[in-house]
């Protein structure tokens, strides 16, 4: 029968218990959650500061661009929030995208291109990038090139290894799934030393880290060659930026196919990005309540005995292993209003399946007080 594996592919993830289900969320915050009817604490939130909490009224209700930003959606807020972000960030030019997804994997794919040599053209990833880098990087035309996680050695050692002419890095500010942190002063030595480009997806470290949260170009002095920053995480709006050099930027004008075919992004959601960009410049007091609550985390934790891996950002990952066993645990904190996320491969890699605990600055101490004593009992 036709498509046959459509079911027993279904199956077989159902088997593995790798199946996926969305929950219907009636409403939500950074601190609670309701599903079905229960309201839970959240720790499942990418809201970090918690600024998606508070509704603007003077937003522009212009709700569509009309059409790609190189007909006539270009408008004079998309200039705007460019310029803004240039001028906060140290770069000459930016181009905003509808989701970082599309951001990450069409600017590798543009990049390294029928125009690039291919023979002499590779990409450096870390082994932890998230997914549309990992997509972006097997859909252009250079080599990819995987080194461990954070390990420089082993990122130099493949650089050393390599006769490409265009080497480019690529590293995230804070990974997504494990919140630790790139070794920013390694990443930018070896861009130096190997003449090569160096790219960071800022998603979870823009907003959280720095005096004024704008991430890893306000941990170091240095800026890499190419920034994407998204909108949906600590800002809580939605889309993203990439920056660079003019000279890069324009010829993404020139090649990036997700650019120069889709609708340009929507100036009801430029003008809301805008908004919220200067609430988490001003977010001062959410950034300190916001590590003051990892740190109590990680200290009740310590106290439980709660293994969670190293991490100073607001993602704290409790590894379980299998993933019977984390969809085991998280089933027993739902029934104790506990709401976080069970992660699975491929997501992870194998035999590290894990709670994917998220802090944000919305949380009272009783709430991480209430979380740290359910899972000493859970695990």
């Amino acid at each position: 029968m036709a498509f046959e594996y459509i079911k027993q592919s279904l199956a077989l993830r159902k088997q593995q218990a790798l199946f996926r289900q969305r929950a219907h969320v009636q409403q939500s915050s950074a601190r609670k959650i309701t599903i079905a009817g229960k309201t839970y604490l959240n720790f499942a939130s990418n809201d970090y500061l918690g600024l998606a909490d508070t509704q603007c009224d003077n937003i522009s209700c212009a709700t569509g661009s009309r059409s790609s930003a190189l007909v006539t959606g270009y408008q004079i807020c998309h200039k705007r929030l460019e310029d803004k972000l240039c001028e906060l960030l140290g770069f000459e030019s930016a181009l905003l995208f509808s989701t970082g997804f599309s951001a990450n994997s069409s600017v590798l794919k543009t990049l390294f291109n029928e125009m690039s040599p291919t023979q002499s053209s590779a990409i450096f990833q870390d082994k932890l990038n998230h997914a549309s880098l990992i997509d972006g990087a097997l859909q252009s035309s250079a080599k990819h090139v995987r080194f461990n996680h954070n390990d420089m050695a082993h990122l130099r050692a493949r650089l050393e290894k390599s006769s490409a002419q265009n080497k480019l890095i690529v590293s995230e500010g804070v990974f997504s799934m494990d919140g630790d942190t790139a070794p920013l002063d390694e990443l930018y030595r070896l861009r130096q030393q190997h003449n090569a480009w160096l790219m960071l997806d800022d998603a979870h470290a823009f907003g959280v880290l720095g005096n004024d949260g704008l991430g890893s170009c306000q941990l170091h002095p240095s800026k890499p060659d190419i920034l994407v920053i998204t909108f949906g995480k600590a800002m809580a709006s939605q889309g993203a930026a990439v920056l660079g050099s003019k000279a890069f930027i324009d010829y993404l004008l020139q090649f990036n196919r997700e650019y120069i075919y889709s609708t340009a992004m929507s100036p009801l959601m430029v003008n809301a990005a805008s908004f919220q960009l200067q609430r988490l410049l001003d977010a001062h007091a959410q950034r300190d309540k916001l590590n003051t609550n990892i740190n109590m985390f990680k200290r009740l934790c310590d106290e439980a005995h709660i293994a969670v891996m190293p991490s100073d950002t607001p993602i704290q990952p409790v590894v379980l292993g299998s993933a019977e066993n984390v969809l085991e645990v998280q089933r027993g904190l739902q029934e104790n209003g506990i709401w976080l996320s069970a992660i699975r491969p491929p997501t992870v890699p194998e035999n590290t399946a894990r709670l994917r605990i998220t802090i944000t600055a919305a949380h009272q101490e009783q709430d991480i007080a209430e979380l740290v004593r359910h899972l000493e009992v859970q695990l």
